[in-house]
């Protein structure tokens, strides 16, 4: 990994992105008055805008769907990305030099990961060039053999590597790129050769859609290269074990159709695309792993069963050991898996020749469940004509239904394996109690190591309505501590979190008390979202940040404000001494009844000087 961006890299490129800009070059936006503009909601669908964007303030919010952020939210919404890959886009965008740090301080040297990717950019393009010319006949003769012509070549941006072996270099050279940038990048080697010669090529692009490396298939006998597919080595941009081939194409497909269909190279995913399953990856050079499922968990949102992956396995010994290595990291996604085998063993780029473009979206629309699939193959192993045989099976396969996710499934799945193992459904039912009982292991099988995916942490804070009458001084409380933290008075208006009734409210309070202990550098309302843990907290920040005041609020508003959310504490004491009062004996528990009583005469009298005090509040 090339560690985290610094801190005052993210806080300048937050503060040249323009959120008018960033937002404006994809949503139309209008005046509104108030230095506020708004339009259509990129995010979800309406007719009437309720999208506001507040430039002077760097931040949006749509009142419809309460989707919110500055600049760098913005991006990642919509473009589907993480937080690095949309700051590293927007300074991109800003001319900031990013510079990555870890626990041991600055590591990458900057403004080398922005070479790197210019670099890599005109080999593109140069690549993509070759491919027309005479000496890379060869290659579109192969890609016709698989079934594509020009225009699916350029479509995917395919490219040829010529033979002679400097080209590529002498260019890059003669364009002002430094020699240990060019071999850093891995598009030349130490000796000043071209690291891909002879060799039909594939650019391999992040999900902003920048190349970060190739995949090279060898096309000549004589090779020096034995390898078939030959790829980008490690690079600051280019880590194999996270980059997924298609993203750029599939991204918002997927996080649209919450779908995501894994394939095994570069021309299955072609072919899935150009068949029409627009939601379709693979890895490169390397197995699907722990990297790989997390940022297909990311792209499809993360909600349990609100999406899918299938994965497109080959029907032999090789896709079965596949599918069984995927599923023992099956239940660290909240998403549902799928498998897709073509009976033939047909993968998707020999199915789309020979059957054409449907039969692909016909092998996707046949998923059948991984729990499934695997349960099949482990049953498969068992000679079922022996009771033995039978109860073995039984006991193998047991561990897989009683680990399913959707307890709803798993009844449908008992009588499923009672009628594959040829045993009666109540004793299928006890052993996968019993095996879910018993820790929910796997079968015992040696798909090879594999990590496990990190489960999403829930956010249990629930979203106040803006229009609960109840809640409402809690609100406008909260928008003046967002707004206006220099009306606030020295002790915070002698308020705390007790006068806050609802969790999201008081979050936001206390996470401006945290806030103001922090160094004061940043905008305020980011600097609050730094310090709250709830995602729901940090969208409350944006909306409240946003919200206009009736008029210009000063510190007497401020008073105001204070007062009534300190009227309605005391009013509830006072309720809640009033009920004990009720409740206890003035004869039996005459000292505690005196007690409370003089409390409950306090606070009428504060309630009293409160109600003065509260007057006037207009907003």
């Amino acid at each position: 990994m090339a560690g985290r961006i610094s801190d005052e890299d993210v806080a300048e490129v937050r503060s040249r992105a323009r959120i008018d800009d960033v937002v404006g070059a994809v949503v139309a936006l209008r005046n509104a008055g108030g230095g506020s503009m708004k339009g259509l909601c990129p995010f979800h669908d309406e007719k009437t805008p309720s999208f506001q964007v507040t430039p002077a303030k760097g931040l949006f919010y749509c009142f419809g769907c309460g989707e919110g952020g500055d600049a760098i939210a913005f991006v990642m919404k919509h473009d589907n990305v993480t937080f690095v890959e949309a700051v590293e886009q927007l300074a991109d965008r800003t001319g900031v030099v990013l510079r990555y740090v870890d626990g041991d301080g600055p590591r990458a040297e900057p403004g080398l990961r922005t070479r790197i990717l210019e670099a890599n950019q005109v080999a593109a393009e140069f690549y993509a060039a070759q491919l027309t010319g005479p000496g890379a006949l060869a290659g579109r003769q192969f890609l016709d053999s698989r079934g594509f012509d020009r225009d699916a070549a350029e479509q995917f941006g395919i490219g040829w590597a010529p033979r002679g072996g400097k080209e590529l270099a002498d260019l890059l050279r003669a364009r002002g790129f430094d020699r240990s940038v060019l071999v850093r990048a891995g598009l030349v080697r130490e000796a000043g050769w071209d690291f891909f010669q002879g060799r039909l090529l594939w650019p391999i692009r992040d999900a902003s859609r920048q190349v970060v490396g190739f995949g090279a298939r060898r096309i000549f006998d004589d090779d020096r290269m034995p390898a078939k597919y030959l790829n980008t080595p490690e690079t600051p941009v280019y880590k194999k074990s996270q980059v997924l081939y298609g993203l750029d194409l599939s991204r918002r497909a997927i996080g649209k159709k919450s779908q995501a269909v894994v394939v095994e190279g570069y021309t299955d995913v072609m072919a899935a695309h150009l068949s029409g399953v627009d939601t379709a990856v693979a890895s490169c050079g390397t197995a699907f792993g722990e990297d790989h499922a997390r940022t297909i968990q990311r792209l499809l949102g993360g909600d349990a069963f609100a999406g899918e992956i299938v994965f497109t396995f080959d029907g032999d010994a090789a896709g079965q050991a596949a599918a069984l290595k995927v599923f023992t990291f099956d239940q660290r996604f909240t998403t549902q898996t799928y498998v897709a085998v073509e009976p033939s063993g047909l993968d998707p780029c020999d199915l789309r020749i020979q059957q054409g473009d449907a039969a692909v979206r016909e092998l996707v629309a046949r998923r059948i469940p991984l729990y499934r699939y695997v349960m099949g193959n482990t049953i498969g192993q068992f000679d079922l004509d022996r009771a033995d045989g039978r109860l073995a099976a039984l006991r193998a396969a047991a561990p897989l239904v009683g680990s399913i996710r959707d307890s709803s499934l798993v009844g449908g799945y008992v009588r499923e394996l009672a009628g594959m193992v040829g045993l009666d459904v109540e004793e299928v039912r006890r052993e996968v109690a019993r095996a879910s009982r018993g820790g929910r292991e796997h079968p015992r099988v040696d798909p090879g190591p594999v990590e496990v995916v990190a489960e999403k942490p829930s956010d249990d804070l629930p979203w106040p309505d803006p229009r609960e009458p109840r809640l409402a001084v809690e609100r406008g409380y909260c928008k003046l501590v967002i707004q206006r933290p220099d009306l606030l008075g020295e002790d915070w208006d002698g308020l705390s979190a007790g006068d806050f009734t609802h969790p999201t409210y008081r979050a936001v309070w206390e996470g401006a008390l945290a806030a103001a202990g922090l160094p004061n550098e940043g905008e305020w309302s980011h600097r609050v979202r730094s310090v709250l843990t709830s995602a729901t907290a940090q969208q409350l920040v944006v909306a409240l940040a946003v919200e206009q005041f009736l008029h210009d609020p000063d510190r007497g508003y401020v008073e105001v404000y204070a007062a009534k959310l300190r009227l309605l504490t005391v009013t509830r004491a006072i309720a809640d001494l009033k009920s004990k009062l009720q409740r206890t004996n003035p004869v039996e528990h005459q000292q505690a009844y005196n007690r409370m009583f003089v409390e409950l005469l306090d606070l009428e009298a504060n309630r009293k000087e409160l109600q003065v005090r509260a007057v006037g509040a207009t907003d």
